[in-house]
């Protein structure tokens, strides 16, 4: 079975975890919750006694959706329309975007704009803008 459509019970639920893991890591641990962030410093692991928290958090995001179909039986079947080359300059792009932005969607998106910083607004902004003309790009000029 393929989860096509709208689910905003499952949704909600999400979102609320996702906010709940960022505002515990806050709390507990006075970080933010940026994936690249935490990725970056695994690379090579910085000596500050967080790798486990860092791979296990990782672990978890690769984990939990496995773990999540097993339970209920959906098990997504990825359509990309791309070749290899593709995907890997647009992970490379990410990447870049991430570390000149200063962070990525989970530590602007999530954190930043839930702590109402500006710098997070505008990065979101920038974010949402790029997405909107890369789709416009793909679909209406190539």
């Amino acid at each position: 079975m393929i989860a096509d459509s709208f689910t905003p019970i499952a949704s909600l639920g999400g979102g609320a975890l996702i906010g709940l893991a960022a505002v515990m890591l806050m709390l507990f641990q006075g970080r933010i919750a940026g994936i690249s962030g935490i990725v970056s410093r695994l690379l090579p692991p910085e000596s500050d006694g967080q790798t486990a928290g860092r791979v296990a958090m990782i672990a978890g995001l690769g984990v939990a959706p496995i773990v999540y179909a097993a339970i209920t039986g959906i098990w997504p079947v990825p359509q990309i329309g791309a070749g290899a080359p593709v995907l890997v300059a647009a992970g490379l792009l990410v990447g870049f975007g991430s570390v000149w932005g200063n962070g990525c969607t989970s530590g602007h998106g999530i954190c930043g704009l839930s702590r109402l910083s500006l710098r997070s607004l505008v990065a979101v902004g920038t974010f949402m803008a790029t997405a909107i003309a890369t789709v416009f790009v793909v679909r209406h000029l190539l």
